[in-house]
């Protein structure tokens, strides 16, 4: 056998063997899905918790995901940002509308709440470059709409805590092991057939970006926080799984209730993170996505799934009872075929989350996101306004809030999932009687 040949089948050998299982997709739902990087210039101050950066440790990016069951067309945009402010989402809106025939009001725009990125308000050369990057994304997801069905599964991260905790009735910033808190990471893969690698996939954590800030101001190695821009967690997770699929699939990140959750960094009361904490974070999150999205494709699993998807999107504008006056916040209800997904705009406590899925999970499979469609800051319970601390004190919302939005959200669920009288019947109320 000469030499050369001998030295090609080796290589050959050790090229990972890749087996592609095609399958024929069957589906009324179409999607598209794009993402741009839209990492700032090296000296932009950083927003959340304001220090000197230089440069970017890794990219902060964009996504957005569109979707058309036939009849109804919506979107989905996420960024590495600390919040969607209303003139970030009035302008996405407005530019997904104008390029992919999406109506405004069914483009939903969530921020990871990254405090390691830029002001979206304040650096307008760089948002202006922002929206002109996004269009071409929009554009690039508009002209590959295919059909998908969707996986669904869940695992768990270890990495977050509740910052939280109640001594001789208050509340003080402590690191709280025992306090609510959510581990669950919820992921919904597209699939268009042509192989095992999802087109997209959604991934919803509990978590506040809050790796690379400072804590105490005390810890070595970075003590007045990292000091390069950075995506954080969910930047560094979604890295991770694109890496696993080889670049094939497009990952976005949805953030859950993390009002009151943070990383586990322990210190006075905790410290900034450092390479191995960011890399232990992405792994433990990008991990449990990549099992839960292997899950998701075996065939007990992948055989759970519909053929047909309805696409259904409320919102409602509602005015909150403030601390200095009406504050008005919008809420949205995004369904696709059995997945439910219902917004905050803002940062609500973990416990929302919980109770807004003790209401709709026996209707359909609930995903509830802060952060999304607006920014009201914190939105505490009103449990958690009786004995005070950060969360509360810095809302610019009164207790009752509470249930003006879980009253809200129910009523959008209750629009989109179909299955109450209003939702369906064609007779006004009233016109009906027993006969």
């Amino acid at each position: 056998m000469r030499p050369h040949f001998v030295a090609i089948l080796a290589l050959m050998l050790l090229q990972p063997i890749k087996v592609q299982a095609r399958t024929d997709v069957e589906s009324n739902l179409r999607a598209g899905v794009a993402k741009v990087d839209i990492t700032p210039p090296p000296e932009t101050p950083v927003i959340g918790h304001p220090r000197k950066t230089s440069g970017a440790r890794d990219p902060l990016r964009a996504g957005v995901l569109l979707l058309d069951d036939g009849k109804t067309k919506a979107a989905i945009a996420t960024f590495d940002l600390i919040g969607a402010t209303d003139d970030l989402v009035a302008g996405v809106r407005e530019l997904v509308h104008q390029t992919a025939d999406v109506p405004r009001e069914n483009v939903m725009v969530t921020a990871s709440h990254n405090h390691s990125g830029p002001d979206f308000k304040k650096e307008k050369a760089w948002a202006q470059d922002l929206v002109k990057k996004l269009s071409g994304a929009v554009s690039q997801a508009a002209s590959d709409m295919r059909p998908v069905t969707l996986g669904y599964a869940e695992d768990e991260i270890t990495f977050n805590i509740n910052r939280r905790k109640v001594i001789d009735g208050r509340a003080v910033v402590r690191l709280n092991p025992d306090g609510p808190n959510d581990r669950r990471v919820k992921v919904l893969r597209f699939d268009d057939g042509r192989s095992l690698t999802p087109l997209a996939v959604l991934m919803h954590a509990v978590c506040h970006p809050c790796f690379f800030t400072w804590g105490d101001n005390a810890t070595p190695p970075h003590p007045e926080g990292f000091p390069k821009m950075s995506a954080d967690f969910p930047g560094e997770a979604q890295t991770f799984v694109e890496k696993v699929y080889d670049g094939a699939t497009k990952t976005l990140f949805l953030q859950g209730c993390a009002g009151d959750i943070r990383p586990n960094l322990p210190g006075d009361p905790y410290r900034c993170a450092d390479e191995a904490d960011i890399q232990w974070a992405g792994r433990d999150l990008g991990g449990a996505v990549v099992r839960a999205l292997a899950h998701a494709m075996i065939r007990e699993e992948k055989g759970k799934r519909p053929s047909h998807y309805k696409l259904r999107c409320a919102s409602e504008r509602v005015v909150l009872k403030g601390k200095d006056g009406p504050v008005e916040a919008e809420l949205m209800a995004m369904k696709v075929g059995p997945y439910l997904m219902l917004t905050m705009p803002g940062e609500p406590m973990v416990e929302y989350g919980f109770k807004l899925e003790a209401a709709i999970a026996d209707r359909a499979v609930p995903i509830i996101i802060g952060y999304a469609n607006g920014n009201i800051g914190y939105i505490a319970t009103a449990d958690a306004h009786e004995v005070g601390g950060y969360e509360p004190k810095q809302s610019a919302l009164l207790p009752e809030a509470e249930f003006e939005i879980l009253g809200g959200l129910n009523r959008l669920a209750d629009k989109v999932v179909g299955d109450v009288f209003e939702s369906f019947s064609k007779h006004p109320p009233g016109t009906l009687r027993n006969k």
